[in-house]
């Protein structure tokens, strides 16, 4: 019992030696080739730990840690880094910049004091910003801004030790344009300048962020968005207003239709009335010329014998149509043959009449 608990209060003493040597090996490892390693480092640690733990531990930590450290140290032996196809590497020399690396292969000699302090992307990027403000009728939208920007090879140098945060360096300038813009104009025309706050702001951005080697491709605003009410407002507008002017023309085009139709009448009535005075026209040229031979063809005639004749004629044949027709009104009227002799004396009197006032 008491060898075995000699043992366990060994071990974690073996282990944490152990993990000392490699770390004092690892940090000068580290200063020879001027590289950080501490992910690598982490990670080496955890498998010795691991290594150390296992009944097999001293073949596996001699064996693992040497061959871990042959890796690196042949990954390094050539000096040799690459750069990708549209990024930039920034060296520097005794934690000093030295020049930007182009896209290829590059020596670094980390035994003068060289290292490579990170990459830089000239890919084009894109940063979309939601900015709330208010217009110049208090009304509240978000400004939706889209920012394509890129950083320039030729001055790679600013824009990788310039800036520590550049998206947010865009987003506070964007802020300030929009927020200075918009409240000077109101919903509408916010709507329909949208081309000039883009403009303004890609003015801006292109003066603040060529100082710290940024080139701005494009700036649009994509989108207006007013609050949920304003919209529903808005839309009730337009829709009043399409009735307004769908009622409109529908009272126009019934205006016209009564113009049509009064002016049809109109028509109907002054043919009507050519028609009935051609009527009238046939009647009395037709009673002339029956008078006349009546006249000529029964000697001692005169001519009011035949005009009581024709009228009372014309009075039985009244007299037959209205019998005649179920759907024409009845009128009563005297119908005795006295009756006769009183009309034929009115057409008379009224004739003479009309004959007086001519003369």
């Amino acid at each position: 019992m008491l060898s075995t608990r000699k043992e366990r209060s060994i071990l974690p003493e073996k282990k944490r030696s152990f993990l000392a040597l490699c770390h004092s090996r690892f940090q000068a490892h580290k200063y020879l080739i001027g590289l950080s390693l501490s992910p690598l480092y982490i990670t080496t640690l955890s498998l010795c730990s691991q290594f150390s733990s296992s009944p097999h531990r001293s073949l596996c930590i001699g064996s693992g840690f040497h061959r871990l450290l042959r890796i690196i140290t042949m990954g390094q032996a050539f000096c040799c880094i690459q750069v990708d196809q549209s990024n930039v590497a920034i060296k520097e020399q005794f934690g000093k910049f030295d020049e930007v690396l182009e896209p290829g292969c590059h020596c670094l000699p980390w035994c003068f004091g060289s290292q490579l302090a990170g990459h830089l992307s000239l890919r084009v990027q894109q940063l979309d910003v939601r900015c709330e403000t208010k217009t110049k009728d208090n009304v509240f939208v978000t400004v939706v801004a889209s920012i394509q920007y890129r950083a320039l090879a030729e001055k790679a140098s600013d824009a990788f030790y310039k800036l520590s945060n550049t998206r947010a360096q865009i987003q506070a300038y964007v802020f300030d344009v929009i927020r200075a813009s918009v409240p000077k104009l109101d919903l509408d025309s916010t709507f329909e300048q949208k081309n000039e706050i883009a403009k303004a702001v890609e003015e801006e951005l292109e003066k603040a962020m060529s100082a710290y080697g940024f080139e701005i491709v494009q700036t649009l605003i994509v989108d207006i968005e007013p609050d949920e009410h304003v919209k529903r407002a808005m839309n009730e507008i337009n829709a009043a207003s399409r009735m307004r002017l769908a009622a409109t023309e529908k009272a126009e085009a019934e205006k016209i239709l009564q113009i049509k139709r009064a002016e049809g009448d109109a028509e109907s009535k002054y043919l009507a009335g050519l028609g009935i005075a051609r009527q009238r026209q046939a009647i009395v040229d037709g009673l002339r010329d029956s008078v006349l031979a009546f006249s000529v063809n029964v000697p001692g005639t005169s001519s009011k014998d035949v005009m009581d004749m024709i009228l009372v004629t014309q009075y039985f044949d009244t007299l037959k149509d209205i019998g005649a027709s179920s759907k024409a009104s009845s009128v009563f009227i005297p119908h005795g043959p006295g009756a006769v002799g009183d009309i034929a004396s009115q057409i008379r009197v009224g004739l003479l009449q009309a004959e007086t006032a001519k003369h």
